[in-house]
């Protein structure tokens, strides 16, 4: 397992400043050992913590043309029909999976194709699963013109505890399926919009792996 390149420097600071409290407290508080003992224990803890935040595991990934994979580890936690107000102005499907902070919070390209519309959007950080938080949380849309033919919109949606979005992918990029287009720190969630006639492989509740599980296959 490898560390995500967006977590290598909080993890540096991270760890010098555990190692400077706890060579501080083994100085000036000496004689109470036991104490010194258990907070070198909660440091441990909190970096392994932290750790697991910005781990990156190997993955197979699948590419499959008229499939579309999930763009995040989570649970799937909205399967319906909605009015896309934003690109498409119409109505589409909308998948949505949730990424609690022990998922993995790579997100992942669900489609190769062409990037036809980007834009990054400054907002709130409701908890992930406000039904307002699609619309009114700090986010990031993205269109991608399919190698199957349908345009798909995919949105990162920070939450309360994950406060920056970061994306590697700007309009008219050429994107390919399973590789990385950004990370959510701390974890939110990731909507994806299809088309009504796709036909949808997973249910509510159910966990998918970024890269690996097929949320729907388009008509062909």
């Amino acid at each position: 397992m490898k560390i995500h390149k967006e977590g290598r420097r909080i993890l540096f600071v991270t760890l010098l400043v555990l190692l400077a409290l706890n060579l501080l407290l083994s100085r000036y508080n000496g004689p109470n050992v036991a104490f010194n003992r258990i907070f070198a224990g909660i440091s441990v803890i909190a970096f392994l913590t932290l750790l697991q935040f910005f781990r990156s595991p190997f993955r197979r990934l699948l590419t499959h043309e008229d499939l579309l994979l999930a763009p995040a580890d989570g649970k799937v936690v909205v399967i319906e029909e909605v009015y896309e107000n934003e690109y498409f102005e119409a109505p589409r499907r909308q998948i949505s999976v949730f990424m609690s902070p022990i998922n993995v919070h790579i997100t992942r390209n669900p489609v190769s194709g062409i990037v036809r519309y980007f834009k990054y959007h400054p907002g709130k950080y409701l908890l992930a699963w406000h039904p307002k938080s699609s619309t009114d949380n700090e986010r990031t849309t993205v269109v991608v013109e399919s190698d199957a033919g349908p345009l798909v919109l995919f949105r990162q949606i920070a939450g309360a505890m994950a406060r920056r979005i970061v994306w590697y992918v700007n309009e008219g990029d050429e994107v390919s399926q399973g590789e990385e287009f950004g990370f959510i720190k701390f974890g939110s969630r990731v909507d994806v919009f299809i088309p009504l006639d796709a036909e949808v492989k997973v249910t509510l509740g159910q966990k998918v792996k970024g890269g690996e599980t097929v949320l729907c296959q388009f008509k062909g």
